[in-house]
């Protein structure tokens, strides 16, 4: 958390404030928040005095083009946001990084766990990131149901733990991967080589409806509210969750109760009555 549709909504808003704007100023508060820059004074100096072209997302990554071959990597971690405020507002706690655009409000990272990161990558260096390793964008290019089943075949490792694999598809986190088994009627325990190709079929066909349901929500804040658009409104995804977060309750589908397991270190929550 946050996942592809919370970047994604983050992204639909900072676009039309972003792009074709110019980076006056950047202060970094915290050099972990740049812990992925070689030299942590890189960042702000390749950031100043570039426009930026274009504002792009790829799983949970955000990517700002920039002035001179220059990208700008976000990834907002466990607890991260970006906010959109005037200058002489008062910043929230946790505000780790401010980017100032010229004639124009900030863009502040605010992350309190500072799990999230900020990079600004030359074209050599994004191409020997973790980005490279990505897989097919979970929204904008999932794999057909013949190629994901081959992906899948002879793995052994659950199917929820698959499904959360960056490098295989990118985008899914927790909360959209126990939505999505729960809509495809499949077992996060089920071992992902074990699936046949309707079920696959069933399986793809879930993720898009799933996240496009949670992005035209504005994604999900949770109780917690640690992600919240930039403008401070909470998406309002929680509500339409069928599983996740609702260890105890009623399935809405076949009435059993819905459980929780720990999977390969995350909590999943599952219908054992439907999910087969």
């Amino acid at each position: 958390m946050p996942e592809l549709p919370e970047v994604e909504s983050t992204r639909r808003y900072l676009e039309p404030v972003l792009v074709g704007a110019r980076i006056s100023n950047v202060e970094v508060r915290r050099d972990r928040m740049v812990r992925r820059q070689e030299n942590p004074a890189d960042f702000g100096a390749r950031l100043g005095d570039r426009r930026v072209l274009a504002l792009e997302r790829i799983g949970k990554f955000m990517l700002a083009r920039l002035e001179g071959d220059i990208t700008w990597v976000t990834h907002l971690g466990m607890s991260g946001r970006l906010q959109v405020a005037d200058s002489g507002r008062a910043e929230d706690p946790h505000t780790n990084v401010v980017v100032e655009l010229k004639n124009g409000p900030q863009i502040r990272f605010v992350d309190p766990r500072t799990f999230g990161f900020m990079v600004a990558y030359t074209p050599a260096e994004l191409e020997q990131s973790s980005l490279a390793g990505l897989g097919r964008d979970a929204l904008d290019d999932l794999p057909r149901s013949p190629e994901l089943a081959q992906m899948l075949e002879r793995r052994s490792a659950p199917i929820k733990a698959l499904l959360l694999d960056q490098r295989l598809i990118a985008g899914l986190g927790n909360i959209y991967a126990d939505e999505v088994l729960h809509r495809a009627a499949i077992s996060p325990l089920r071992p992902g080589g074990s699936l046949s190709l309707d079920e696959v079929k069933s399986l793809r066909a879930s993720i898009r409806p799933i996240l496009r349901a949670g992005l035209a929500a504005g994604g999900t804040s949770l109780n917690d509210l640690a992600y919240l658009l930039p403008d401070g409104r909470a998406g309002g995804y929680l509500a339409r969750l069928e599983v996740y977060g609702r260890t105890g309750e009623i399935c809405r589908r076949c009435g059993t109760s819905i459980e929780a397991v720990v999977l390969r270190g995350r909590t999943t929550h599952w219908c054992p009555g439907c999910q087969l």
